[in-house]
């Protein structure tokens, strides 16, 4: 059975139900969203720096082990060995000093790490735009956050052609994708109709949704094809392109995250970085919404309702946050 054949076998009844779906999923059940919801936890629950770390730092290579971080030089012969729940920031200091490590990374990790480990940081969250002003204006923590970050990324070239933004830009990321996603996809409804016949009228018995799932790779996009996409799948690829460099290379060092909501069957994109302010740890975090951009585009909603990608209100809800 193909994609057409499951479409004709359900017509209208597919329409009719999936309609009333998306209705429950998009209008109802926000009583309880994210400006009135205990965020704090849902995002600190999950919230920390790997157990295992490994980046390029000039002609050096830092790798965390658990509790052990190493500097490794060009050749991989170990310059210096640390452990980061009895170091100093002078000894940490003193070894960026010594191999000359631009950042002050060492030094870095060494005094933000136990604050993340013991908890001992503040979640700020806020809209796009001041997100972005905060982090900017703050001391960013590019090294801790890179610490952060799960292994969802991709190459900074494909983020390049794919959203026409510099890759080390991700305030321009964000915008590209949402432009991107515009032009190379649609929100796969068929698919969402499909999924909700399976759900509702066959009670799982048969499952639809694999008649519709096709190649949403970057690639894939990028080879002039236009593909229906879900959420979960939108949410994917901004993390990949918002972590296509390190964050310390970025110009504003974030952590994409994504955000489950169980009772709309729905994900988005969570973005975050780590600063400090007045000497204090501080996590900003804010919300993007890449199915909604595409919905309201999809429809010609974008006048009306404006472009749908601040997801930072009462039109969305978290039911848990993944930072990996």
């Amino acid at each position: 059975m193909e994609r057409r054949d499951v479409l004709k076998l359900f017509g209208g009844g597919l329409l009719l139900v999936g309609g009333g779906k998306a209705v429950d999923n998009v209008l109802i059940g926000y009583d309880e969203n994210l400006l009135n919801q205990d965020l704090d936890s849902l995002a600190r629950e999950r919230f920390g720096a790997t157990e295992r770390w490994e980046r390029q730092v000039g002609d050096h290579t830092l790798d965390r082990d658990g509790d052990r971080l190493r500097v490794l030089d060009a050749a991989g012969e170990t310059s210096a060995t640390l452990s980061l729940s009895s170091a100093t920031t002078a000894e940490a200091a003193a070894v960026d000093d010594e191999l000359g490590l631009a950042g002050g990374p060492v030094e870095q990790i060494v005094a933000d790490i136990g604050a993340l480990r013991s908890g001992d940081y503040v979640f700020a969250f806020s809209r796009l735009d001041p997100f972005f002003e905060r982090v900017h204006t703050a001391d960013a923590r590019g090294f801790t956050t890179d610490l952060v970050r799960s292994g969802w990324a991709t190459a900074p070239d494909t983020v390049r052609e794919f959203t026409g933004a510099a890759p080390d830009e991700p305030r321009a990321v964000v915008q590209g994708l949402m432009e991107a996603f515009n032009e190379h996809t649609d929100y796969d409804v068929p698919r969402y109709l499909a999924g909700s016949i399976t759900d509702n009228v066959l009670f799982g018995t048969v499952p639809l949704r694999k008649y519709f799932r096709a190649n949403v790779s970057f690639p894939a996009l990028l080879d002039d094809r236009h593909a229906g996409m879900f959420c979960y799948e939108f949410t994917y690829r901004s993390m990949e392109a918002l972590h296509a460099v390190p964050a310390f290379d970025q110009r504003t060092p974030v952590v994409a995250g994504r955000v489950h909501d169980e009772r709309h069957k729905h994900v988005y994109t969570a973005i975050a970085s780590v600063v400090r302010e007045d000497g204090d740890l501080v996590v900003p975090v804010t919300f993007v919404d890449y199915t909604h951009t595409t919905l309201y585009d999809d429809f010609n909603l974008t006048p009306v309702l404006g472009t749908g990608l601040e997801a930072y209100g009462d039109r969305h809800r978290a039911t848990a946050i993944y930072w990996d």
